[in-house]
């Protein structure tokens, strides 16, 4: 079982950066997958970024792709998500997931969620 929490959301102007925090419970989140979605009102879910287990290989969304980041830290059960050059358009709901596929891009792939976080991109 692992438990997910984000933190680092709130407000920004277009052009800013932010850093999203995700922390993970349990034993096994240096051995799991991490995903970052994001859903904005009345879209679907949508996938973000994604890195392996060891933080070796990432996958990004080609609408933030060359913009945000997404890294862990094993020895603090924690991943994170690096937004910068924010756009009104990134504004939603961001969620981490974890799960056990090497780079995961699909939402049923992902068996543990955390809460979510908003982030608001003001123009």
């Amino acid at each position: 079982q692992v438990q997910l929490v984000e933190s680092g959301g709130g407000l920004v102007q277009a052009g800013g950066s932010l850093r999203l925090s995700c922390a993970a419970s349990g034993r096994t989140f240096s051995s799991t997958a991490m995903g970052w979605f994001r859903q904005a009102p009345g879209k679907e879910r949508e996938f973000v970024a994604a890195i392996n287990w060891s933080g070796a290989s990432t996958y990004y969304a080609d609408s933030v792709k060359g913009r945000f980041t997404t890294s862990r830290d094993n020895a603090k059960n924690t991943a994170y998500l690096q937004m910068n050059s924010l756009k009104p358009e990134d504004t939603a709901v961001y969620y981490c997931a974890a799960g056990w596929i090497y780079i995961a891009t699909k939402r049923n792939e992902y068996p543990y969620w955390g809460q979510g976080t908003q982030v608001t991109v003001s123009s």
